[in-house]
């Protein structure tokens, strides 16, 4: 039973919540940086190349043999790799913007002065009583 309720209580810590949420919501932002590569990105870059698929890009290292049965293509797919970067600086940049902003966010917040509690006024003005009573 010990190693059940520690497991419990790690899985009940938020960072690990946290995270979970983290790679959940990853995923799916991987999935729209996806399709904003190769559906808009992509296609406007291959109309400036001369209609270029950058996806089909390959290095034939064996082609198809006809006479067999068995088309092995040997490959390098070094268009599919150049998508991959393209999707990869796209959420970095997505990353590096979001941490900006919640950055500044900070920032103001540590600028601007906190305003007293309402025990910190009246333990000043009592403060300042005192002092004009002396």
């Amino acid at each position: 039973m010990g190693i059940f309720s520690e497991f419990r209580e790690f899985i009940a810590r938020g960072n690990v919540i946290d995270l979970a949420v983290g790679v959940i919501i990853g995923a799916s932002f991987n999935k729209i940086v996806e399709s904003l590569v190769t559906q808009v990105v992509m296609p406007p870059i291959g109309l400036l190349t001369g209609g270029l698929d950058f996806s089909k890009l390959q290095w034939v290292l064996k082609p198809d043999d006809p006479a067999t049965a068995a088309n092995e293509l040997v490959a390098i797919q070094y268009g599919a790799f150049i998508n991959t970067l393209i999707q990869f600086l796209i959420v970095a940049w997505v990353i590096f913007l979001l941490v900006k902003g919640v950055n500044t966010l900070r920032r103001k917040q540590e600028e601007a002065p906190a305003a007293p509690t309402p025990s910190e006024a009246l333990l000043t003005e009592i403060r300042d009583l005192l002092k004009t009573k002396s």
